[in-house]
């Protein structure tokens, strides 16, 4: 500022006040919710409105805290297992599917069930019945414990699947024969990851049948391949999604593989404002069950603390939507 004395005054003399610390924004696109998330909370809305609260749901609709929490306010009824569902309500299964004992448990009680399986789960299940039809031994890539990992051991007879976690799992899995024999994977793991264990797989075992393409899906890879673009470029990356939430996971592990320090939270709530001591760049992505509130709500919370500039990283549009069931669509 020039100084001109005939019009200066006391508050021009003033030291100005201190600007707040820039800070770059880079969010992901795709992020947050997939179509079969989408389809799965619909259900139980829906289910709702026509039959009334209560509506039971076994097992989180999906893995996140703040979704279960606004469908219970709803009236929704999460349970663990079938025995706690009362006689005469509706009941809901879960995204992740369950094994074909829940369902025909639930036929033997006469339960009104609404099936909420992620579409692109039960393509892996169908894959599973076919391989074992075939006489096939099936190596499925997972995470153990997970509800979707166990859904898909429910369609086939127990003994006819092997879990693989890890490329250490497929160096040292022995197998009843090696020629009858397929792989399937989990459909929320890390791109990288799965490929390395089914390279694995495959030069162990050259006869080996996969699925055409991969059983990971289009939601996951998506979003993989987004933070792949922005992470490079950030100094710190903040994943929003629940810490059971496999995709989430996957999502913080591939930034930190791209260079960038990531945390997951559930949301603003959870920042821990010393991360960002000497960032000049962050990136800011959702799991595919995390709402879309919550990256705004975060984004809000930086927004409070630094001057920011926001770029979005778009690296697909999606489009996918998935049929409702049949008793819902009418």
């Amino acid at each position: 500022m020039a100084y001109h004395p005939a019009t200066m005054t006391v508050t021009d003399l003033a030291p100005p006040a201190r600007a707040r610390q820039r800070l770059a924004v880079l969010i992901a696109a795709p992020r947050g919710f997939c179509a079969g998330v989408d389809r799965a909370i619909h259900i139980v809305e829906l289910a709702l409105e026509r039959y009334g609260a209560p509506v039971y749901v076994r097992h989180e609709i999906v893995h996140n805290r703040f979704v279960v929490d606004s469908l219970k306010a709803k009236g929704a009824i999460f349970v663990e297992e079938l025995d706690e569902v009362p006689d005469g309500v509706p009941v809901v299964f879960s995204a992740h599917g369950v094994p074909k004992a829940v369902p025909a448990a639930a036929e033997v009680r006469g339960l009104n069930y609404l099936d909420a399986t992620c579409p692109l789960v039960s393509k892996v299940h169908r894959q599973a019945e076919r391989l074992v039809e075939a006489g096939k031994h099936i190596l499925f890539i997972g995470h153990a414990g997970h509800p979707e990992v166990i859904g898909t051991f429910g369609q086939v007879p127990a003994g006819a699947m092997t879990l693989i976690e890890t490329v250490e799992d497929a160096r040292a899995v022995s197998v009843p024969d090696e020629v009858n024999l397929g792989f399937l994977t989990q459909t929320t793991l890390s791109v990288d990851d799965t490929a390395d264990v089914v390279l694995e797989l495959q030069r162990r075992f050259p006869a080996i049948q996969g699925p055409k393409g991969d059983d990971i899906c289009y939601a996951t890879s998506n979003r993989q391949a987004a933070v792949k673009e922005l992470a490079p470029r950030c100094d710190l990356v903040l994943v929003i999604g629940a810490a059971n939430s496999s995709n989430s996971q996957r999502l913080r592990e591939v930034a930190e593989r791209e260079g960038a320090r990531a945390w997951l939270i559930d949301s603003a709530a959870n920042i821990d404002w010393d991360w960002f001591e000497g960032v000049t760049t962050l990136g800011i992505t959702a799991g595919a069950s995390a709402p879309e509130v919550l990256v705004q709500e975060v984004l809000a919370a930086v927004e409070a603390r630094y001057d920011i500039t926001t770029e979005a990283i778009t690296t697909a549009v999606e489009q996918v939507v998935f049929k409702l069931p049949r008793a819902l669509a009418q």
